[in-house]
């Protein structure tokens, strides 16, 4: 009897596809893996494109030793690595078999305006039982990732990571790599998450002060100004550790969807070197990364590569990623902790020489208090709860369904005039800032600011909240050049100003003091113009913005190798500005990447026309 034909790799990658298996769980080692020892490269298993199929479900999964019922791609969350390569053209098919709609954003990728994954912008969305095909050039290199953009789904699993081979060598050696997609998952229903926020936005927080703390500071600083900032937050009434809206008291932090308890290993090789792609993909998380004996070598950041920087620690903010070269010396292991920025929880990961080796968990920080910078960010002793978020009164106001929004039709509303969009509120209005239907151009005799200096109010030497640089080398913005300038060289013809607004206690998030619901049109950028971006924080909270379609030059002070982003953070109080070529006609989501932050109204639409 004739014995059967083999399958190729590909017809087996593909039959895998169809049953909704993990190439992971077929024991499939990816081409991309370089020498033995990475069939853990990452877990949920890999598609080799340019030809991927994605298909969407909602299925039971153990999480944290619990039954849970995440969305799944491919029958993985987070859903598999997609692998392209620079020069071709992608073809990523996605079939939805959710009994709802949703859709698929492929963050940071530079493509068509209908490619883009935003429901009510590029498309209508994916409809239960429909197949949509994304059709795009690949003209780019570099760690990226997918993600929903309907409604709440992110916080459900619904995302994965993507990688870029560059058509050309890059200038940095490594041996073997690693993927690490940082996520935060809850078992409460996303819905009842966004519900608590709005009706008690330090939901959450259970790491509020104790009469212990009160007389740690009065200690420390005296009763005199411990007296008084006490009475600045409570006339605010905000508490100076509202760090993070969503905390571990509800989520659970993963790495490639495993908990700490799991100890996801990365194998090497002493003195090998390691490339490990680390993406922040949680919705509300931010986290404080480092490798306690060994030291990291920042070598991209958004897919972008930047001239090396020796660091013991980075923070990542939601949406980033951040490529490191680490050479661990010594056959033992080595600790991968990821703290969460409220340090309300942590997940760690392992590198070792062998599986089921682990190495010994750091000691947790304590949560640190917002200091003065947050309280000038509300102009010291602002009332917050006072403080508008647009001209109506929202006390009756529903909450914002995200998945309403973004199944919106917005082709009319983008074709409006912008002429009124963002007339600041009246708090803001005291801070002499622009607005941003009110743009300051070079043609009208105006003085701009050189390219690449750094905006009065910036804060890129600064970490963060919780970060002492005495302790430890750690990343900041201003350590970030480009390899090389970015082609178009002209200065900006003009300002775009616009500000970062919220009402914590009601949990309202916008930009310029109106939600996304209350504006009567896009941001409009003109086709080929070179504009800067000036974005003022006057919260007490990071946000980190996200521009789709085009590139963000962060004007960190590097002049012409200041570095290019998808996402930039915005630290309380601080002022950051950035260089965008409108290069990409068509309209596009702009928006605050803390998933309850963008639902409930920290976000806009940009034409480009």
């Amino acid at each position: 009897m004739p014995s059967a034909p083999l399958l190729s790799r590909r017809q087996l990658l593909q039959a895998a596809s169809l049953l909704g298996l993990s190439t992971a769980a077929l024991g499939v080692r990816p081409t991309w893996a370089a020498p033995a020892g990475l069939a853990n490269v990452y877990p949920q298993g890999v598609e080799d494109g340019p030809q991927v199929s994605l298909a969407v479900r909602r299925e039971a999964r153990q999480i944290a030793d619990k039954t849970a019922y995440p969305i799944t791609l491919n029958g993985t969350s987070p859903g598999p690595l997609i692998r392209l390569r620079e020069g071709q053209d992608a073809s990523l098919k996605i079939t939805n078999l959710l009994d709802e709609k949703t859709s698929v954003h492929w963050h940071g990728i530079i493509l068509p305006s209908n490619m883009d994954g935003v429901p009510g912008l590029s498309y209508a969305g994916i409809a239960p039982g429909e197949v949509f095909t994304a059709r795009f050039p690949v003209n780019q290199n570099g760690t990226y990732w997918y993600h929903s953009h309907s409604g709440l789904q992110e916080q459900l699993g619904h995302a994965g990571p993507m990688l870029i081979e560059p058509a050309e060598p890059e200038p940095f050696h490594y041996d073997r790599e690693h993927v690490l997609l940082l996520t935060d998952w809850t078992f409460e229903d996303p819905r009842d998450v966004f519900r608590h926020l709005k009706v008690a936005e330090g939901y959450y927080n259970r790491q509020e002060r104790t009469l212990v703390d009160f007389f740690d500071d009065v200690a420390k600083h005296g009763l005199a100004e411990t007296w008084k900032q006490r009475s600045m937050w409570q006339q605010m009434r905000m508490s100076s550790r509202d760090i993070a809206d969503v905390t571990g008291s509800t989520y659970t932090y993963l790495v490639n969807g495993h908990t700490a308890q799991d100890n996801w290993t990365a194998l090497f090789r002493p003195g090998e070197k390691l490339r490990l792609r680390v993406i922040n993909g949680s919705a509300m998380s931010y986290f404080d990364v480092r490798i306690p004996g060994v030291k990291m070598t920042v070598v991209a950041a958004d897919g972008q590569p930047v001239q090396p920087v020796p660091v013991d620690e980075f923070r990542i903010a939601v949406a980033e990623t951040y490529d490191v070269v680490v050479e661990p010396e010594a056959d033992r292991a080595y600790t991968i902790f990821a703290e969460a920025m409220d340090r309300s929880g942590y997940v760690r990961a392992t590198l070792a020489p062998r599986l089921g080796m682990v190495a010994p968990i750091p000691e947790r920080r304590r949560i640190a208090d917002r200091g003065m910078e947050a309280m000038a960010a509300h102009g010291g002793g602002m009332d917050h709860a006072s403080m508008s978020t647009g001209s109506s009164d929202h006390s009756s106001m529903s909450e914002v369904d995200h998945s309403s929004m973004a199944g919106m039709d917005h082709s009319s509303m983008a074709g409006m005039d912008h002429g009124a969009h963002g007339t600041a509120h009246a708090p803001m209005a005291e801070m002499n800032h622009t607005p941003a239907d009110q743009t300051t151009s070079a043609a009208h005799g105006s003085g701009l600011l050189a390219a690449g200096v750094a905006q009065p109010g910036s804060r890129y030497d600064q970490a963060g909240i919780g970060i002492d640089p005495a302790e430890r080398r750690v990343l900041v913005y201003g350590d970030l050049k480009a390899r090389t300038p970015w082609p178009d060289r002209r200065p900006p013809g003009r300002e775009l100003e616009l500000h970062l607004t919220g009402n914590m206690e009601r949990y309202m998030w916008s930009f310029d003091g109106k939600k996304f619901s209350e504006v009567d049109g896009p941001i409009h950028f003109a086709h080929g113009e070179r504009l800067r971006l000036i974005f003022v924080n006057t919260t007490m909270m990071e946000h980190p913005i996200h521009l789709h379609g085009m590139w963000m030059e962060l004007e960190n002070g590097a002049g012409e190798l200041i570095p290019r982003k998808h996402t930039l953070n915005v630290k309380p109080g601080e002022r950051v500005s950035a260089l965008v070529t409108a290069d990409a006609p068509g309209h596009w989501a702009f928006h605050c990447h803390l998933l309850y932050h963008m639902d409930a109204g920290m976000f806009r639409v940009v034409k480009v026309a």
